[in-house]
């Protein structure tokens, strides 16, 4: 493992760009989400420590916006709907009250990407799927510490984050990876065997591919332990979120894909664990919360006391482990072959699944139709651009291609299942 790359997510490494004295600057980029939200009462218990300057949204929740925006007194806020503006004005002007100035507002598709590269110490950036590359990168080139909780912008735009992104500069976010940093900060690079990644299982474990062929939307958005936004709790459902955390592994950690395990671990408290060359795994426990990753984001190398819940070890409790059901979920393994063929590929499976997601929703897809139609939209995708080449417009040009293809073919499942029940 010495000839290796640096990894871009090291423990060891700390980068902490000079911004001032007092607490430290953060930039909420999805702030009206669950990781967004989180953070937010995170900041708001700990004055002394964090002071947020900016927050952006997509604009489908202004007053919740509104109302953060002057919890924490930002001095802009940023909102990808331009149509929203007057509703946001107004939603500030009643938070704030008669005479009291109100922040600056930023308003389009380019207003999150505007925020992150603004002076602050510290970009969480919170927001769900591909459209978070371009703040992602616009906070590595400002120089700013990403605690990056995006996952879609890594795995989509890997080269060129890592093209960009300094040693210590990013920090996972994501419960999963936050738990593989601090489990690596025990040993050295050479001590690692295996990274093993846990997933809960979703809401259908145990459950056959033949079972899942008949589950509903309603049952894939009821996950047995984690609050989330519809697109990533159907990706959980389907362990396509899994999947996507085995490529960001290896990526963050520069580890070879044949040492990244799925192991199922229901009761969701051992968040991974990383298996050293002596035979020994360390496993980062915490009952299920988000703040405490957030936290690692938002704090490292620091901890911040009282986080997020810690257990209660007077009480009895049973932790289970199981292997991962490959041919109810093939999401992980295709996931892998992407990530093996690097370049555009990844960023076509997001985009499918994505697409395949939305139409989950609408009824215009089973539920297996997810994964059928992912994966025939990157069988068809061929041998994508490779990964030293990559551009922007590459990845742009791919996902644009991969949506509609994937529209293309679920327009043809639901003629076709049309037909069927005539």
């Amino acid at each position: 493992m010495s000839d290796s790359p640096a990894p871009l997510a090291d423990p060891h490494l700390v980068y902490d760009p000079v911004v001032g004295d007092g607490p430290k600057a953060l930039v909420i980029l999805g702030s009206t989400g669950s990781i967004g939200t989180q953070a937010i009462d995170l900041v708001l218990r700990n004055p002394d420590r964090f002071r947020v300057t900016a927050l952006s949204a997509n604009g489908g929740r202004v007053g919740l916006l509104a109302e953060q925006a002057y919890q924490l007194r930002v001095r802009t806020v940023g909102v990808a709907r331009e149509d929203v503006v007057p509703a946001l004005r107004e939603a500030l002007a009643a938070q704030y009250g008669a005479g009291e100035p109100l922040p600056e507002i930023l308003a389009g598709p380019d207003a999150a990407t505007q925020l992150a590269a603004s002076d602050c110490h510290t970009v969480l950036n919170g927001i769900t799927g591909s459209i978070g590359l371009a703040p992602t990168l616009a906070a590595l080139e400002a120089g700013r510490v990403l605690a990056l909780a995006n996952k879609e912008s890594l795995i989509v735009g890997g080269p060129l984050v890592k093209a960009l992104a300094k040693p210590g500069q990013i920090i996972p976010v994501d419960s999963e990876h936050a738990a593989l940093f601090q489990a690596l900060a025990a040993g050295t690079r050479a001590d690692v065997r295996k990274l093993v990644v846990t997933a809960s299982g979703g809401p259908f474990r145990g459950r056959s591919k033949a079972d899942l062929a008949r589950v509903t939307v309603e049952e894939a958005l009821a996950h047995p332990t984690w609050a989330m936004g519809p697109v990533i709790t159907i990706n959980s459902a389907t362990l396509v979120n899994k999947g996507l955390e085995v490529i960001e592994a290896h990526l963050l950690y520069d580890i070879p894909f044949d040492r990244i395990e799925v192991v199922v671990h229901p009761q969701s408290y051992v968040h991974s664990m990383v298996e050293f060359t002596d035979g020994s795994t360390l496993a980062q426990a915490t009952p299920p919360d988000m703040r405490g990753p957030i936290a690692i984001g938002l704090g490292w190398p620091e901890r911040v006391p009282d986080a997020a819940p810690a257990f209660d070890w007077s009480k009895a409790s049973t932790w289970e482990f199981f292997p991962l059901d490959t041919d109810a979920f093939p999401s992980v393994g295709l996931a892998r072959h992407v990530g093996q063929l690097a370049g555009t590929a990844p960023a076509v499976f997001n985009a499918a699944n994505e697409e395949c997601v939305e139409a989950f929703r609408a009824g215009a897809l089973p539920f297996n139709g997810i994964m059928e139609t992912v994966t025939r939209v990157v069988e068809e995708h061929g041998t994508p651009a490779t990964g030293t080449s990559l551009t922007v417009p590459d990845v742009l040009e791919a996902e644009t291609w991969a949506r509609a293809r994937a529209r293309e073919l679920t327009a043809q499942t639901t003629t076709a299942n049309a037909e069927a029940r005539a």
